[in-house]
């Protein structure tokens, strides 16, 4: 390996030990005394009822881990969103397990909360596969309610959506393990089969405080809608638990005796490892991200035996297309490359930017893979579409909207990686969150944006001067200097993997050596959902 691998390298590995800290920070949930709290209760924490329920040893991937991060610090933040999401196997099935932590906040949902919730269902309905919810929450975070109540995609799309997957015959099973109040008391009764943990499970629409102040009626939570009251009487509860160990082993149970199968067979033989270590990967991405470098290394650590079988290999350079298996399922695969190369015209072109001919490229490419059932893998490392009075002459828009076309309207699953730069209409013609990948994860190195922040930064900076110019100041190289600077921190910060994570634009941010297990998973999960009728509407020639 030469010095520039081992440079790249070291920086990546510099970028993972850092995301790896702030994980360890936000498994902690609202703290280790609080976590000691909820065990001296009799009640396991969220992770732990999670791992006790998975299969021993089996894959797991955590989807959200990063949502809620660094935001709502005024009111003392909510790592990981106050719910642990997980995607595993229960008895080898594969199943979304949603978990509220109780140690942030009582479980209390703020707005992220909600968006992550749906993100949970959206995975379940995406690919109809079971999902469980175990419940531990004090509902609705008040002091941000309205935030969180009222629209479409608030606290009461989780019920629709609750209705909604059982119309489907999506399997769903809810343990109230603590906490379940006001509206969050209907979650559980909509799911398929509920269960309830003596002495710490409760649900009720309104609890003793606000009895007492509507109706004058003393009562405590127990009688209320304690296990008893649920199992004996209302009959709202199927399953009476002494405790959490017993509540999740009846789950494993329940999923034992579910029958989910493929109903979509996208092809499939024996896996190849690839040829490529996957530590490699580590050193193929550059330390300076502005550097040109070619894909293709990359993507043979990612695929079977290394091999890539690339459509029109000589034509629209800047975008690889390839078809390729990855354990074992083949797959169609779109990627940015960033290497400087030379057009079919002979011009030299930039990489890591979509022309008219990458965008014609990628979109047969995309229509091939739907009329072919093959899943798409999507790579991100681009800056956006080619600007300039050649490439408007040329008709960009229109090319670059018939990819966007094509991937809105592809009914095959749809995978989504961010290495690097995601920027402008390439996120969008590159199927970022807004069209539906089944999974979207990052790398520690993504930034997704409008634009670049150093080019971020001087148009708004000379916005921002020309505002001052206007009413008569004159900015001298000293302030503009200074507004750049704060602009380009500003900006730089909105466009981190941490940011996106932060606020689900993206599933996880992923360790790289990771990769090729994440799309296998997701491969997996989506051969439960049998896939619809392809029909890409209007393309204009």
């Amino acid at each position: 390996m030469d010095i520039q691998f081992n440079q790249h390298e070291d920086q990546m590995k510099l970028m993972i030990s850092h995301f790896q800290k702030e994980l360890q920070k936000i498994h902690l949930g609202g703290g280790q005394k609080k976590l000691d709290h909820q065990r001296s209760q009799g009640k396991m924490t969220a992770r732990e009822r999670i791992d006790y329920l998975l299969d021993e040893g089996s894959f797991q991937y955590e989807i959200g881990a990063f949502a809620g991060y660094e935001m709502y610090e005024e009111h003392g933040g909510c790592p990981a969103a106050g719910v642990v999401v997980v995607l595993g196997y229960i008895h080898k099935k594969l199943c979304v397990i949603v978990a509220n932590d109780a140690s942030v906040k009582a479980g209390a949902w703020f707005p992220i909360t909600g968006k992550k919730n749906l993100r949970a269902q959206e995975i379940a309905m995406d690919n109809e596969i079971p999902i469980i919810y175990l419940v531990d929450s004090a509902g609705v975070y008040l002091p941000m309610q309205d935030e969180i109540f009222a629209d479409k995609e608030h606290f009461g799309r989780i019920f629709r959506n609750n209705a909604v997957m059982s119309s489907r015959g999506i399997p769903q099973i809810a343990a109230v393990m603590g906490s379940c109040v006001a509206g969050g008391a209907y979650l559980p009764i909509m799911s398929d089969e509920a269960l309830i943990v003596e002495g710490t499970g409760s649900i009720f629409l309104a609890g003793p405080y606000l009895v007492k102040a509507a109706i004058g009626e003393e009562t405590d939570n127990e009688s209320l809608g304690g296990a008893k009251t649920h199992c004996e009487i209302s009959g709202v509860t199927d399953y009476k638990m002494k405790n959490d160990q017993e509540c999740l082993d009846t789950i494993k149970k329940l999923i034992s005796n579910t029958s989910v199968s493929a109903k979509a067979h996208f092809d499939h033989i024996i896996a190849k490892e690839p040829k490529r270590n996957k530590e490699e990967i580590l050193g193929l991405y550059p330390a300076n991200q502005a550097k040109p470098y070619s894909m293709i290394p990359i993507l043979e650590c990612l695929v079977d035996d290394s091999e890539l079988l690339y459509y029109k290999e000589e034509y629209g350079k800047s975008i690889i297309c390839a078809y390729a298996r990855i354990n074992g399922y083949a797959v169609g695969i779109v990627a940015n490359d960033r290497k400087v190369f030379k057009s079919g015209r002979g011009e030299m072109q930039m990489g890591g930017v979509i022309y008219s001919d990458s965008a014609d490229k990628a979109t047969r490419f995309i229509l091939n893979c739907n009329q072919k059932k093959i899943p798409l893998v999507f790579i991100h490392d681009v800056t956006g579409f080619m600007v300039g009075r050649r490439s408007e002459h040329g008709g960009i828009i229109k090319d670059g909207a018939k990819m966007v076309n094509a991937v809105s309207n592809s009914t095959v699953p749809k995978f989504t990686i961010i290495i690097g730069n995601s920027y402008g209409a390439g996120n969008y013609a590159m199927c970022g969150k807004a069209y539906d990948p089944r999974l979207i994860v990052a790398w520690p190195s993504a930034k997704i944006a409008v634009m670049g922040g150093a080019q971020a930064a001087k148009v708004l900076t000379q916005i921002q001067i020309s505002s001052l110019k206007s009413k008569g100041e004159i900015a001298n190289p000293e302030k503009e200097k200074e507004l750049f600077d704060k602009i380009s921190q500003r900006y730089e910060k909105q466009t981190t993997a941490y940011y996106a994570a932060s606020r689900i634009w993206v599933d996880a941010i992923i360790d790289p050596r990771h990769t090729r297990d994440w799309i296998a998973m997701g491969l997996e999960a989506a051969t439960f959902k049998s896939i619809e009728k392809f029909n890409v509407g209007v393309i204009q020639a």
